[in-house]
């Protein structure tokens, strides 16, 4: 298979899409005053549904991060409460694509919990989870929900493995161990059947989750992979990365022969992480420069030239994360295709930018907006782990998205069980990520000994009152 190397030779080809434009939001709605993380870790830290905005924020001791209604912008005030029950830095969060109110959020303390919001948002902080998850021996990178069940998550941690969790038990129930190094980013295909990861060792792998088999793997020497994402059901893979130059650089993938790429493109001389997203709806690929203000997009045919340029957003304000609406979140009647969110950290702010698809017509634009996975589950959490696949459950657009989802997450009753891997129990044993950890891991041991010194004092004065009081009445038979 050729390489083809793509120019920027303008294509003069009819799209319906060829003149979407972005279109960031007035003053008032976006949202001021939060003060997000400084973290360099590669992640978005901000995480949106059509009900809520979280945004991983800076904090003095442990992990934290904001949540707030997406009709609540304006200023936020400064003691606005918080999720704030990670021992170390959050790494990542992200909703659960079913259930509203449910956020999974993964830290440095090596946990991984699901938290549960109220209606309406947080009136005070919140530091109980309904579920603490401990598995991983280190620190959690990057977490994932299944995109047709809503009991099963993905976690992965910088101890080289993905944990899957079946949330009904709460118990982790499958562990993937290909990787050699830190991997960097997940990706499912449609259904969830596959799973496409990127990793510091420099490997783009296509595996069978469940079994934890490696379908494809392609060893990327002039494409440094840093993220992967599935172009919904055109057996496609498309990765960010950097070329031998140090440019940056796209390529596509057939994603049953990683045997080599496509096609691949250079984008630009900067060093900023692309992250890519891609609108299944619209066969729309949105590349956002992390450190840059830029998102450029692109149409995706299934033959040549595959990737058409269509525009690009530019905006002076860089950005660090960028996090995106669902399709049920978004405005129909404005022909709103896709909404992101982007932190500015600098200025405390997070700005929301929609694309729009300009047209005249009033009425429901049933071109740009095909039926589109919903907020209905396709399948149980116990059916995908004996094997079921099944596409996700279909909704249309057309009447505007009023039917809240039925679901509630209940949380399974823990018995006090344990986690063994390598014959270490990590429940007993999750070992301290920080010095400042270890101290207050240390005291904590210190004042437990003391306290049990004072226990066994007392009820050694206890037994010898009790072996005084059974001398007297043996020796005084007068009182038997």
């Amino acid at each position: 298979m050729t390489v083809t190397k793509m120019s920027w030779r303008p294509t003069y080809r009819s799209s319906k899409f060829r003149n979407v434009y972005g279109k960031v939001a007035n003053r008032e709605h976006c949202f001021d005053g939060i003060p997000i993380t400084k973290n360099v870790h590669d992640n978005h830290f901000c995480a949106v549904n059509a009900k809520f905005l979280a945004i991983v924020t800076e904090s003095a001791g442990g992990g934290s991060f904001i949540v707030i209604p997406v009709s609540q912008s304006g200023r936020i005030e400064p003691h606005y409460p918080k999720v704030c029950g990670h021992q170390g830095n959050v790494l990542d969060i992200k909703w659960n694509p079913f259930i509203d109110n449910i956020i999974a959020s993964c830290s440095e303390d090596s946990s991984v919990r699901i938290w549960e919001i109220p209606e309406g948002g947080l009136r005070r902080n919140m530091t109980e989870a309904v579920l603490e998850l401990y598995g991983h021996s280190r620190r959690v990178g990057l977490i994932e929900w299944h995109p047709t069940t809503s009991g099963i998550l993905f976690s992965a941690g910088y101890d080289y493995k993905i944990l899957i969790w079946n949330l009904e038990i709460g118990e982790p129930v499958k562990m993937i161990d290909c990787h050699s190094d830190v991997i960097l980013c997940m990706s499912f295909n449609t259904d969830g059947s596959l799973l496409a990861t990127s990793c510091k060792d420099k490997k783009l792998r296509v595996i069978e989750p469940r079994s934890g088999r490696v379908l494809q793997e392609a060893n990327c020497k002039n494409h440094k992979v840093n993220r992967v994402v599935f172009l919904g059901n055109m057996k496609r893979l498309l990765t960010t990365g950097v070329s031998r130059w140090n440019t940056r650089q796209i390529a596509l993938w057939d994603q049953e022969d990683l045997s080599m790429p496509i096609v691949e493109e250079e984008i630009d001389g900067l060093s900023g992480l692309l992250f890519p997203f891609y609108d299944p709806d619209t066969h729309m690929l949105y590349l956002a420069g992390k450190g840059d203000g830029n998102i450029r997009y692109y149409e995706i045919t299934s033959e040549k030239p595959y990737l058409m340029y269509l525009m690009e957003f530019r905006s002076p304000a860089p950005q660090k994360g960028l996090g995106v609406m669902p399709k049920h979140g978004l405005d129909v009647a404005a022909c709103e295709v896709f909404r992101f969110y982007k932190l500015v950290t600098l200025k405390g702010l997070v700005e929301p930018i929609s694309m729009i698809v300009p047209r005249r017509s009033e009425t429901y634009q049933e071109d740009i907006y095909p039926m589109t996975a919903g907020t209905e589950p396709a399948i149980s959490a116990d059916e995908w782990l004996s094997g079921i696949n099944r596409d996700p459950v279909l909704m249309s657009l057309k009447e505007g998205y009023s039917r809240p989802s039925q679901l509630v997450f209940k949380a399974p009753v823990k018995e006090k069980k344990s986690v063994v891997v390598n014959g270490i129990d990590l429940l007993e044993n999750v070992p301290p990520r920080t010095e400042n950890e270890l101290l207050r891991m240390f005291f904590r041991q210190q004042d437990e000994l003391r306290r049990l010194k004072e226990e066994l004092t007392q009820k050694d004065v206890k037994i010898r009152q009790l072996e005084l009081e059974l001398n007297n009445l043996r020796n005084n038979p007068n009182n038997i």
